[in-house]
């Protein structure tokens, strides 16, 4: 199977059903995405009668038996060891929330178009009419068995944790939520650099997230695992503390192992001297508290389309300004890990995807900028032919040395 970039859509000048007229004609947006942006792709010929002898009936009978007397043979002899499904119920897509599942199918086709474009892997998106916690983990468990790994996506917090957690736990290819985890790859990425260009440890910063939510939720427990001195987290009613009496069972969890200073208060009462801000929940921040943070600090600023901290602003205060948007410097952008972590994952043909390897897989991409250092430039572009090789090198490596390879 192959996701192709070419699009085999029919003639922009057919009307869709119902339109008046057809929308491609005022939006190109809409002209490319006409028939869709994916195609299956055949890898063997089926040209004869001795092809299809050897595709099908009945040479696939021999490949079936061997599989069924040798389980792990369905690696060398189907797609499995280079396709991922993305999955995902539409109740998170992109900014736009609960759209449902049709809505979200044009964004999960992008993403499978982006596995293959950046990762040479193969994706396939699933979206599932269900917004029920144990049907989507029954539904993915049971389709499980053509894929090599499942990459979740778009689904909402706090479901996303258990689906997740309940999907590790059940099967024996990688679980990825995207949402969570690569967004917390990138950034520790762009803050390993950052801190590398102002001579400083992740072990010196303080840190205030914007967003407990899914990525929120992730780039905290990350950071922590990687080392940072401390991470606050605040969400719409201010900061996430173990003496709030509203919070969820995954705030609670939050509140245990973050704000080691103590904190309580709004947000802005956090960024008062804080080295770094991560903004993963919109909403803006007023001026006067990016500039009550700590001299040459970092903004993390990742909210699209509109940053909770302009760029323009960010600069007057800080080191490192990064943003979710590619027409800025440095954009947190999660394609710049998902294909590379899958690809290397499925090259070992590993069991899951632990810390250790989503910890060198942010060393890898760090390592892309080398001496090209400067504070525009922290993260790689998506573009770089480098990034998806060196992540995808870093992770089979790691899963080898975590013993999670099978290959």
């Amino acid at each position: 199977m192959a996701a192709e970039i070419v699009n085999p859509r029919s003639d922009s000048s057919t009307a869709q059903a119902g339109a008046a007229e057809p929308l491609d004609d005022f939006d190109p947006a809409f002209a490319l995405h006409r028939g869709g942006k994916m195609a299956v792709q055949a890898t063997v010929p089926v040209r004869d009668r001795d092809d299809l002898s050897l595709a099908y009936t009945p040479g696939v009978a021999k490949v079936c038996t061997a599989i069924a007397e040798k389980p792990e043979l369905v690696h060398d002899y189907t797609w499995k060891s280079q396709v991922v499904a993305v999955v995902t119920d539409g109740t998170a897509v992109l900014g736009l929330g609960d759209i449902g599942p049709e809505a979200s199918l044009p964004v999960m086709e992008g993403k499978a178009i982006l596995f293959k474009q950046f990762g040479g892997v193969d994706a396939v998106p699933i979206a599932l009419d269900t917004k029920d916690t144990d049907e989507i983990i029954d539904t993915v468990a049971r389709l499980a068995p053509s894929f090599g790994g499942i990459n979740l996506e778009d689904i909402s917090a706090p479901r996303c944790f258990e689906i997740e957690r309940k999907l590790e736990e059940r099967l024996d290819i990688p679980v990825f939520h995207d949402d969570q985890h690569g967004t917390a790859i990138v950034t520790l990425a762009a803050l390993r650099n950052a801190v590398r260009l102002t001579g400083r440890s992740l072990g010196d910063l303080r840190a205030v997230i914007s967003g407990s939510g899914a990525a929120g939720v992730a780039i905290a427990k990350f950071l922590l695992e990687a080392g940072i001195g401390d991470v606050t987290v605040a969400d719409s009613k201010g900061v996430v503390s173990a003496d709030r009496g509203d919070l969820t069972p995954v705030k609670q969890e939050l509140a245990a192992i973050t704000n080691k200073a103590g904190l309580s208060g709004t947000l802005a009462d956090a960024l008062a001297g804080a080295d770094v801000f991560i903004g993963v929940s919109g909403g803006t921040v007023p001026e006067a508290a990016v500039a009550s943070m700590a001299k040459d600090s970092f903004i993390f600023a990742m909210a699209n389309p509109n940053p909770e901290v302009h760029p323009d602003i960010a600069h007057k205060y800080a080191a490192v300004v990064a943003t979710g948007r590619s027409d800025f410097p440095n954009q947190i952008n999660n394609v710049l890990a998902f294909p590379g972590i899958f690809a290397g994952a499925l090259q070992v043909r590993a069991s899951r995807i632990t810390e250790a390897m989503k910890i060198a897989a942010a060393e890898a991409l760090a390592s892309v900028v080398g001496d090209e250092l400067s504070a525009d430039y922290v993260i790689p572009s998506p573009f770089d032919e480098r990034v998806a090789p060196a992540v995808t090198a870093a992770v089979a490596a790691a899963a080898r040395a975590e013993g999670v390879a099978r290959r």
